[in-house]
C-alpha cells in the first residue's frame, strides 16, 4: 500500500462515494478541503456550524445518499445539536470534528468540552480517530452505518483542534470504496413468501382498509410500486410528511397527510379505517397525533426495513421486514385485482370533499393582507413540474403539509422535523444535490431569523435557491398559547409573539441577492417567475394576514 497522507485518504473517500460538496464551518481540516478542491468536490463555507449541519441533511434526503459536515472542535456542541434535525429525518449526514489531544484533555483546555455527550443522542455511530493509520477503519464504517438499517447521521472525532493531527499523518493506506454504502438503501431486503400472502389475505378481507405510507417509502423511491399496489388492491392512501409526494395529489386514492399537521379528513379516513397498513414508517407522534390516529386497538400491519420498528407504537396483527419497494414488488407479484370498494372508496371521497367545501372560503379568499391558505393555493398552482420544495418547521410544516398539493411526479418534497430556521440553509443543500432543478425554501418570517445569513454563502457559492417568506411580522403559531396564559391580548403578551415589520425582499437586495415582495394574489406568480430566472439566490417576501392561524387537528370525538 502506498504511503498516504490522512488529508489525501480523506479527499479520495469522499471523491469515491459520491460526494460532491462538503458543507464547513471554518476553520477545519484545511489540507482536506485543499485536496477535495484538487479533486472537483465544492466546499461550501458556511456562516454557523449549525448551518453546515442543515445544509448537508438537505443534500443527504434529497440526494438519498451519504453527506457530509464539518467544523473545529470550538463549534462541535453547536454542529450536535445541528444534527437534531438529520436524527429525526433518518438522514445520513456524516459530522466531522476537531478534539483536542488526549493529554490536553480533563485539563481545562481553551475552549475545549466532552464531546461524547453532545453526538451520543444524535448519532448512530461516534468514533474518536487518533491517526492515519485509522482511518480506513471508522471512516468507512461511519458510511455504513449511516446508510443501512434505519439511516441516520454518524460523527468522527479527529484528533487536533481542527482535526489536522491526522489530516496530516502519514500511514499505508489504500483506498477502499464499498459501492453499496453510496446510496440508499444500500441493500433491499425482501419479507418472507408466507408473511407476503398473509398481508394480502388480510388486505383482502379488510372492508375499510388504508395504507399509511411513510417516509421510507420515498427513500426506498417506491412510489410508482406504491400506487400500482393501492390501485390494484382499491385501498387509499395517507402519507407522513417525508412521503407527501409518494402520490399525486389529485389521484383518487389520495386522501392527505393525516396527524398533527393534517386535513381533518384525513384523520377521519385512518380513524375509519378497519384495517391500517404502515409502509416504512416509524408511526410516530406526529403522524399518528400522539397515537390517537389510528386509534388503540386498530388492525395494524406493518412493513420496516428495521424490524425493531415493528409494533413499537401500535400492536401488529402481521410484521414483515423489508424494503419498501422490494417488499411492494412481492406483493403485486402475489397478489389478484380485487373488486372495487366502492362504498369505502365513495366515503373517503365523500370526507375529502367536505373537507375541501370547509376550506374553499379561505383558499379562495381575496382578503389583504393575504390568507396563508390563499398563498399556498398560488404556489401550488405555479411550482414548476420538477421543483424541489423545502418547508420549515411550524406554521410553515402545517401550511404545506395541509393545503399544498403536489400534483406532478417530479415534484419533490422535503421538510424541517425539529428545528424553526431549518429550510435556508437546507435548501441551499439540496440545491447543491439536484443541480439545474428549481430549489424553494417555504418559511415565515420567524424561521427566516435563524439563518438569514446564510443567503450570503448561497451568493458567494453560487447556489441561486428561491425563499418564499410568509411574513406577518409574527410568530403567530404562538399567540393563543400566549394569550391564554395572559387571560387577554395585551402589550405584555404580544411582546411574546408579535415581531418588527421588515421587508426581507430588500434585506436580500442589500446582500446582493434578487429580492420582490407580493401583496396580493395575482403578483406571485410573476415573482415566481422573476426569482427562478434572475440567476441568483432570491427572496419573495409574501406580505400575509397576521390572523391566518392554521386551526388544530381533528380527533375523535371524546379525544383530547
Amino acid at each position: 500500500m502506498p504511503l498516504m497522507s490522512g488529508s489525501r485518504f480523506m479527499s479520495e473517500t469522499f471523491k469515491g462515494y459520491g460526494i460532491s460538496h462538503l458543507f464547513v464551518m471554518p476553520y477545519v481540516l484545511n489540507p482536506v478541503l485543499r485536496d477535495c478542491e484538487q479533486l472537483g468536490i465544492r466546499r461550501v463555507m458556511c456562516h454557523s456550524e449549525k448551518g453546515a449541519a442543515y445544509m448537508a441533511d438537505g443534500y443527504a434526503r434529497i440526494g438519498r445518499k451519504p453527506s457530509v459536515c464539518m467544523c473545529q472542535s470550538v463549534g462541535a456542541a453547536n454542529l450536535a445539536a445541528g444534527l437534531q434535525d438529520a436524527w429525526l429525518a433518518c438522514s445520513p449526514v456524516i459530522a466531522i470534528t476537531g478534539r483536542l489531544e488526549q493529554i490536553k484533555q480533563h485539563r481545562h483546555a481553551y475552549q475545549e468540552i466532552d464531546h461524547r455527550g453532545p453526538f451520543a443522542s444524535v448519532t448512530k455511530f461516534d468514533s474518536q480517530v487518533t491517526s492515519a493509520e485509522q482511518l480506513p477503519f471508522f471512516l468507512r464504517q461511519a458510511f455504513r452505518e449511516a446508510t443501512t438499517g434505519t439511516p441516520g447521521p454518524t460523527h468522527l472525532d479527529l484528533d487536533g483542534i481542527d482535526g489536522t493531527v491526522v489530516a496530516n499523518d502519514e500511514a499505508d493506506l489504500e483506498v477502499i470504496v464499498e459501492e453499496a454504502f453510496t446510496r440508499l438503501p444500500p441493500f433491499r431486503p425482501e419479507p418472507e413468501l408466507a408473511l407476503v400472502r398473509e398481508a394480502l389475505e388480510l388486505l383482502s378481507a379488510a372492508e375499510r382498509p388504508v395504507i399509511v405510507a411513510g417516509g421510507g417509502v420515498n427513500t426506498s423511491q417506491a412510489q410508482e410500486e406504491l400506487v400500482a399496489l393501492a390501485e390494484k388492491l382499491s385501498i387509499p392512501v395517507a402519507t407522513a410528511m417525508n412521503a407527501k409526494t409518494v402520490i399525486p395529489a389529485d389521484h383518487p386514492l389520495a386522501v392527505g397527510v393525516p396527524g398533527n399537521y393534517s386535513r381533518a379528513c384525513t384523520n377521519k379516513i385512518v380513524c375509519e379505517a378497519d384495517l391500517v397498513f404502515f409502509i416504512g414508517s416509524h408511526t410516530g407522534g406526529q403522524l399518528t397525533h400522539d397515537w390517537r390516529i389510528p386509534s388503540a386497538g386498530a388492525t395494524v400491519i406493518q412493513v420496516d426495513i428495521n424490524p425493531a420498528e415493528l409494533g413499537r407504537s401500535y400492536p401488529i396483527r402481521l410484521g414483515m421486514q423489508g424494503d419498501a419497494r422490494a417488499t411492494l414488488c412481492k406483493l403485486l407479484e402475489n397478489c389478484e385485482t380485487t373488486d372495487p370498494r366502492t362504498a369505502w372508496i365513495d366515503r373517503v371521497h365523500e370526507l375529502i370533499g367536505e373537507w375541501r367545501e370547509e376550506v374553499a372560503p379561505l383558499v379562495n379568499c381575496e382578503e389583504l393582507p393575504m390568507r396563508p391558505e390563499r398563498l399556498c393555493k398560488e404556489l401550488s398552482e405555479t411550482l414548476p413540474a420538477d421543483a424541489v420544495l423545502v418547508s420549515d418547521t411550524g406554521h410553515a410544516g402545517i401550511w404545506t403539509g395541509t393545503m399544498l398539493d403536489f400534483k406532478d411526479p417530479g415534484q419533490s418534497y422535503i421538510r424541517c422535523s425539529g428545528s424553526l430556521g431549518w429550510g435556508i440553509p437546507a435548501a441551499i443543500g439540496a440545491k447543491c444535490a439536484v443541480g439545474d432543478r428549481p430549489v424553494i425554501c417555504f418559511t415565515g418570517d420567524g424561521g427566516v431569523y435563524y439563518h438569514l445569513t446564510e443567503l450570503d454563502t448561497a451568493l458567494r457559492c453560487g447556489i441561486n435557491t428561491v425563499t418564499v417568506i410568509n411574513n406577518n411580522s409574527s410568530l403567530n403559531q404562538e399567540q393563543v398559547g400566549v394569550e391564554r396564559t395572559y387571560g387577554a391580548r395585551g402589550p405584555g403578551s404580544d411582546e411574546l409573539w408579535m415581531l418588527s415589520d421588515v421587508d426581507f425582499d430588500k434585506v436580500a437586495e442589500s446582500m446582493g441577492c434578487f429580492g420582490v415582495q407580493v401583496t396580493r394574489p395575482e403578483e406571485f406568480a410573476g415573482a415566481l417567475e422573476q426569482a427562478l430566472s434572475c440567476g441568483k439566490p432570491a427572496v419573495i417576501d409574501v406580505k400575509t394576514h397576521i390572523e391566518g392561524i392554521a386551526p388544530g387537528a381533528w380527533v375523535p370525538p371524546g379525544g383530547p
